[in-house]
């Protein structure tokens, strides 16, 4: 566990004032949110499938885009898991590693979130009362704005680590970095 994820994590709580009472909310989400795990990793992929770019990425290994599919489905039913520990925090890290390595950049990323977000809104206005949707709406933008964060320090740290390691441009020290900041931890 990197040190500056777990800071990292305990400064993100303390910003976003993410509580217990916000883990509680998520933990009861899932009995409503997880079965649509699925439904929002197509739509995230349909999504993403649209951009040339993200396209060429995404589908120039065989069976990528299906087990991305599956992937994705586990990070979601993770969102409402309740358990938001280092062990999390790494997790969020290595994907935002993962990304990196792959130049896949933040503004592919955090659009495509938008879609998580969106379908999840209407989700849960559909099936919650009324005097739960305030604080479950609460909770999930929080665990999202946590996410979105956790993924763009590792940005960050990968074309420091890149750049430490002599690569010239943006691109190859945050591709580069990202590669060697996976190979120390694997």
């Amino acid at each position: 566990m990197s040190l500056i994820t777990e800071a990292l994590l305990d400064d993100l709580k303390r910003r976003t004032g993410f509580t217990e009472q916000h883990v509680r909310v998520l933990q009861n989400l899932g009995r409503c949110m997880t079965p649509m795990a699925s439904e929002v990793a197509l739509a995230f992929y349909d999504y993403l499938g649209r951009d040339p770019e993200m396209r060429a990425i995404l589908w120039a290994v065989p069976g990528r885009v299906e087990r991305l599919y599956g992937r994705f489905a586990d990070w979601y039913r993770e969102l409402f898991s309740g358990v938001y520990d280092e062990h999390y925090a790494e997790n969020r890290r290595r994907i935002g590693l993962v990304h990196a390595r792959l130049g896949i950049r933040p503004g592919f990323i955090i659009p495509a979130m938008g879609i998580v977000q969106e379908l999840s809104l209407e989700h849960m206005n559909t099936v919650l009362k009324a005097t739960e949707l305030y604080a479950a709406v609460e909770a999930f933008e929080k665990i999202i704005a946590i996410e979105l964060a956790i993924i763009q320090e590792s940005y960050g740290e990968a074309v420091e680590a890149g750049i430490r390691a002599g690569m010239a441009s943006s691109e190859a020290a945050l591709t580069q970095g990202a590669e060697l900041l996976l190979r120390e931890k694997a």
